[in-house]
């Protein structure tokens, strides 16, 4: 039985995760072993319904504690002094290799019918049928899934694949989902490329995507991801007409949208803004290779459109973050080789989400530096009351996961007072050790609180 479910698993992941399901393993079976862990894994049961018997889930628990913010010397970010830091609060969704959504690159978008909707790839989703689809953005032909969430616990959320769609990622080797909202009943759904391959050695290091490609454009849904009209674009000749071939670096390479609530009701003036990372050149200090790759690169973009059919995938319709005036203000342009970075840390950045916390009328940004790409991986919070900032930082968590990336905060999932929230997440796809307790490859749910000072004073005890 165990070496069946390994060989199954086998044939369902990707090669940028070959390793992860060893990790997933690994993971499960060592919890408990590990130093500074005292998870707590309970049995499911089963509660019986009208019709039928509905699995509900325990969470792995263990103790809380706050993440000791190691921020590098060069970090050029002042301290936050209304979010100081970021507590984990002992509570992380359970994973059942065989049960739960093993796939990664999940962005919820929260739409007006209350359901969460999203990418996910690399892995295999349950369908409501008892089948599953599993989703290859590596290999031809390259494919890449959607799914629903229903539900308000975390812990328990009815999550189901919708299907998968395949486009071509030639001349690239890879393509992958980035890019997801829903609203007003429309579901935009954008991919973008990878290359050379998802194993790729140089200079005797093994790198995993070490090229990022460009962001190829929106496909539309208009009945919830039922069927869906085909992206207009291809890798050739993508939205931004940006080319990642032989490494060279795009700016707009997997935008992911500011997260503003369900239907995007907290968008301050209708449009819905993306984020991305990217890299310019020349570069004064690149790294050695896979510098602008899945998970790192140099520096933060951001873009807005008024999101409609009509506008999605037309480079005309979009402004860009141009920097600031004299007074400080931000600058939009309509031209793209006008733009400038949001946030430039060079050597320092990768993949990257924002969502707004209305309670607290902060954004949230989280960025992943994941060089070089297949070893431990840190990841930093940072926070503003602008979308344009300037931004603070709130915590910078080194190795996180170890190995966390794909970090978000869904908004559905904010408390009232904004303080407590879930961190999403996927990880450990290559190595083993975990950190916090719970993390996995798949769906990881975390929660957290954010802290103001009076709060992390109160909780000093828990640093470590």
């Amino acid at each position: 039985m165990f070496c069946k479910s390994i060989n199954e698993k086998c044939r369902q992941i990707s090669r940028r995760g070959f390793l992860r399901l060893t990790a997933s393993v690994m993971v499960g079976i060592t919890f408990c072993m590990l130093a500074g862990c005292s998870e707590t894994r309970p049995q499911r049961t089963v509660a019986a319904g009208h019709s039928e018997l509905t699995e509900v889930k325990q969470p792995i628990t263990y103790k809380s504690f706050i993440w000791r913010s190691t921020p590098p010397a060069d970090c050029p970010f002042e301290r936050s002094t209304d979010i100081v830091g970021l507590r984990f609060m002992g509570k992380c969704n359970d994973v059942n290799i065989d049960g739960d959504p093993f796939a990664d690159t999940w962005y919820f978008s929260w739409a007006s019918d209350d359901k969460l909707y999203s990418s996910f790839t690399d892995g295999a989703v349950h369908r409501l049928d008892g089948g599953r689809d599993h989703s290859r953005s590596w290999k031809v032909p390259e494919t890449t899934g959607q799914a629903i969430a229903e539900g308000d616990d975390p812990i328990n959320l009815k999550i189901y694949s919708l299907g998968l769609s395949h486009a071509s990622a030639k001349p690239y080797s890879g393509r992958y989902p980035c890019a997801s909202l829903v609203f007003n009943g429309v579901w935009y759904y954008g991919t973008y490329c990878l290359s050379p391959l998802g194993f790729t050695y140089f200079g005797g290091q093994l790198y995993n995507w070490p090229w990022m490609g460009p962001f190829v454009g929106f496909r539309t849904s208009t009945d919830f991801g039922r069927t869906w009209k085909e992206c207009p674009h291809t890798p050739e000749k993508p939205l931004f007409n940006e080319t990642g071939m032989y490494g060279y670096p795009v700016k707009i390479g997997a935008p992911h949208f500011v997260d503003f609530g369900k239907n995007m009701q907290h968008s301050p003036d209708g449009y819905a803004y993306l984020v991305g990372h990217g890299a310019e050149h020349p570069d004064e200090k690149p790294r050695c290779f896979a510098n602008l790759s899945w998970i790192s690169g140099d520096q933060i973009y951001l873009i807005r459109v008024k999101p409609s059919i009509e506008n999605i995938n037309d480079a005309s319709k979009y402004e860009f973050f141009g920097g600031y005036d004299k007074k400080g203000e931000p600058v939009w342009t309509k031209k793209f080789g006008s733009i400038k970075p949001l946030i430039d840390w060079n050597n320092n950045c990768g993949c990257v989400t924002i969502t707004y916390n209305a309670p607290l009328k902060k954004y949230l940004m989280c960025v992943t530096d994941g060089w070089p790409t297949a070893g431990k991986m840190s990841s930093y919070i940072l926070e503003s009351d602008n979308v344009t900032g300037p931004w603070k930082l709130v915590v910078y968590m080194k190795d996180f996961g170890q190995q966390g990336y794909f970090l978000n905060f869904p908004s559905k999932f904010v408390s009232e007072n904004g303080r407590k929230a879930w961190l999403c997440y996927s990880g450990n796809y290559w190595i083993d050790e975990v950190d916090p307790p719970g993390s996995h490859y798949g769906l990881v749910l975390q929660e957290v609180e954010l802290l103001s000072k009076e709060m992390y004073t109160r909780h000093i005890d828990e640093l470590r």
